[in-house]
């Protein structure tokens, strides 16, 4: 991957994240919001989805896996823009993370050195991020479609009442995660058209879903 595209997918990125901020608070910048605490809540939920319990038998749930690691660069990029820091060294060294895998217990003890990284230095570092994609494994151009997709969902969730309490997170007795890893799967649209062709299947499912709690 040329430098310019990786560029260019971290400016959308980036673009979205700033939009996505905006509706939540218009004085975001200002209002000294803890991310690197989301970020290390995260961790935790993720090795829950991927299993860390000795006692219990337990499947990892990729697909959940990587929405956990999406939350996690939607707060790490919320610090970056932040503190000034998106760099064009940023998007080199994402570009340049080799997915290897294949080891859980280094997948499970590189998110917590990510907790860890979070917790010490009430921030965002990169390196313990990239150490975590490389272990999952997933490559830059798996976390920019995720990153896309989750971050539609977002916004679908602040448009039907996330912030104020009134949004259903259960449809048809599925996370809205769930569904959303369908539909990205199903959908065929151009990247270009992929943000308004998957806001408009989630809005179809959560129509539907509310049609039935009526019925």
């Amino acid at each position: 991957m040329q430098l310019e595209r990786a560029r260019e997918m971290l400016n959308a990125m980036a673009a979205m994240q700033e939009e996505h901020n905006q509706q939540v608070h218009p004085d975001w910048r200002e209002n000294g919001y803890a991310y690197y605490r989301a970020i290390w809540v995260e961790c935790a939920e993720m090795l829950d989805h991927f299993g860390w319990k000795w006692w219990k038998k337990q499947d990892a749930d990729i697909d959940q896996v990587k929405l956990e690691l999406v939350d996690i660069w939607h707060f790490a990029l919320s610090e970056m823009l932040r503190a000034n820091a998106l760099t064009d060294d940023v998007a080199l060294q994402l570009r340049d993370v080799e997915p290897k895998g294949g080891d859980a217990e280094l997948f499970r003890q590189a998110i917590e050195s990510l907790a860890i990284s979070s917790l010490q230095s009430k921030s965002f570092e990169l390196e313990p991020f990239k150490a975590a994609m490389q272990a999952l494994p997933m490559a830059y151009d798996e976390l920019f479609a995720m990153y896309v997709g989750k971050n539609v969902l977002n916004q679908f969730r602040q448009n039907n009442g996330y912030k104020t309490g009134e949004y259903r997170k259960l449809w048809d007795g599925r996370e809205d995660n769930e569904h959303l890893i369908e539909l990205l799967a199903e959908l065929s649209a151009a990247a270009q058209d992929l943000p308004q062709a998957l806001y408009e299947a989630l809005q179809e499912r959560y129509r539907k879903d509310g049609e039935s709690l009526i019925a």
